[in-house]
């Protein structure tokens, strides 16, 4: 039998180390918001090359539309670089909004990916590339993340902002994603669902109170005045959509910023260049820059105030 006296050292022993071994990580716990914004929410992917780089994991993801699937994919595993050859992979020609869709040079083609789907809601089907996500990672369910994660879509009856954190994982993907006009709605659990993007685009409101930091990543894009004064019919309507999603992110940034924002550069990306993932990583090489100076200076803090006895 241990004595008193000696079990209460033990027990204040193993007390101090436990709080040794939590000061001794640099690491800041960091939730990160990817929103909504089509093609141009590929520049998430250097968003979290910048976190695999540094080292650093964060503790909780919130993400909206195509924030939603590759925030989803990343916390089930991926790395930034496999998120990218994924999309290379299926990018690797144009999607136009209706119309022919092309093969790309690799095999995949995006017309067994994305199928027309007029009677039901939609434009296109995404039920075939959604399917091809399903083969890239081991995850399933909500539960089998390795970071947890919170999906955003909207109640279509009630016009709120639904959050998903448990279920069918790719279910949830297809309702966050379900652009109006474009994507067929989504019914789940009584409700019709349709893209997050109409009532919360960019949600680090989910993250939490208690993290060290929230960083929140905006590609609601940007309006380019065209060279020749025509504005497309599907280009003025998507265009106005991210306006939309611009006066609400500007809305909740006044009422309750997050810690960093970030909005990556995508000059001349319309709501569905996938095909032009390249192009939209190395614009947002700014954004990636300026979050590698926030981790950089942040870590250094949290490890200079830990030592402080």
């Amino acid at each position: 039998m241990i004595p008193r006296l000696a079990l209460s050292a033990l027990l204040a022993f193993g007390l101090q180390l436990a709080v040794a071994n939590e000061a001794a990580s640099d690491d800041p716990r960091i939730g990160l918001a990817l929103g909504s914004g089509g093609a141009a929410g590929l520049a998430h992917i250097a968003i979290l090359r910048v976190f695999d780089e540094q080292g650093i994991r964060p503790v909780r993801i919130a993400g909206t539309s195509i924030g939603a699937i590759i925030g989803g994919l990343y916390a089930a595993g991926l790395s930034a670089d496999e998120i990218e050859a994924l999309f290379a992979e299926f990018g690797g020609s144009g999607l136009e909004l209706i119309g022919n869709l092309a093969s790309g040079e690799n095999g995949v083609h995006l017309s067994d990916l994305l199928d027309l789907d007029l009677d039901d809601g939609g434009v296109v089907d995404p039920a075939a590339f959604l399917d091809y996500l399903r083969s890239k990672v081991d995850a399933r369910r909500f539960s089998d993340l390795e970071i947890p994660m919170l999906m955003v879509a909207t109640s279509y009856y009630e016009g709120k902002p639904v959050v998903i954190d448990e279920g069918d994982l790719f279910e949830a993907m297809r309702a966050s994603m379900a652009v109006p006009g474009l994507f067929p709605p989504v019914e789940r659990a009584g409700q019709v669902l349709v893209d997050g993007g109409i009532s919360d685009p960019l949600p680090w409101g989910l993250l939490g109170d208690d993290l060290d930091y929230r960083i929140a990543v905006d590609v609601s894009g940007q309006r380019e005045r065209p060279a020749d004064g025509e504005l497309p019919a599907n280009e003025l309507l998507f265009k106005t959509f991210e306006l939309m999603q611009q006066s609400i992110i500007r809305a909740r940034r006044e009422a309750d910023p997050p810690d960093l924002l970030l909005r990556p550069e995508t000059e001349g990306i319309r709501l569905l260049h996938f095909h032009r993932v390249d192009e939209i990583i190395e614009q947002a090489g700014p954004a990636a820059d300026r979050l590698t100076e926030f981790l950089t200076t942040h870590s250094s803090s949290s490890s200079s105030s830990s030592s402080q006895p």
